[in-house]
């Protein structure tokens, strides 16, 4: 029952940091997408940050699809210029990239595997992207897309969400979970 309700905080809190990024990505997006186009995908990384850290956190299977479901469902409720479904959808496709990372490593809380599950999600995200929103654009723009995305979720997710974990742990709050005693075992 714990493991749920932090993931759920987890989600609902950094759902709002979507809500955030939201509006926040407008202006360097401005930017970027006609001077080098593609390179906008650089900018998602703050949307796959809740899979990475529940994942992160809770160290359990569905914990990083839930948390980054329920963020975007914190997103899609509260509104935004993508419509609900579609926010809904993108938040399930980012949280299995993150899922199917953590799987893989057995869901350890290294900061190699936080880097890898948030490229996974931004791979996922913007496999998802270039169908629904960028389809029939040239093939140059995907790959730059695509490894745009994948580097964003890697460092703005990944390691930005391992060290948010790392932070969290060291606070006491996470002691019931692995990710908080395992900080503690190493001071």
């Amino acid at each position: 029952m714990v493991d749920i309700v932090v993931a759920a905080v987890l989600g609902v809190a950094i759902g709002f940091v979507f809500l955030a990024w939201n509006v926040g990505y407008l202006a360097p997006k401005a930017v970027i997408e006609p001077l080098l186009p593609g390179f906008q995908g650089l900018l998602n990384g703050p949307w796959l940050l809740a899979g990475v850290v529940g994942g992160l956190v809770i160290r359990k299977p569905g914990a990083a699809l839930f948390t980054e479901l329920l963020a975007a469902v914190v997103s899609a409720l509260v509104g935004n210029q993508w419509g609900g479904l579609l926010t809904i959808e993108a938040g399930l496709v980012q949280g299995l990239g993150a899922e199917l990372v953590l799987l893989l490593f057995l869901y350890t809380g290294r900061v190699w595997v936080g880097v890898l599950a948030g490229a996974g999600a931004g791979l996922a995200g913007a496999v998802n992207d270039l169908v629904f929103w960028y389809a029939g654009s040239a093939p140059l723009f995907g790959t730059i897309y695509l490894l745009s995305s994948i580097v964003s979720g890697a460092v703005l997710a990944g390691l930005l969400g391992w060290l948010l974990t790392r932070g969290l742990a060291a606070t006491g709050v996470l002691s019931r979970f692995a990710s908080g005693r395992e900080r503690t075992a190493e001071v």
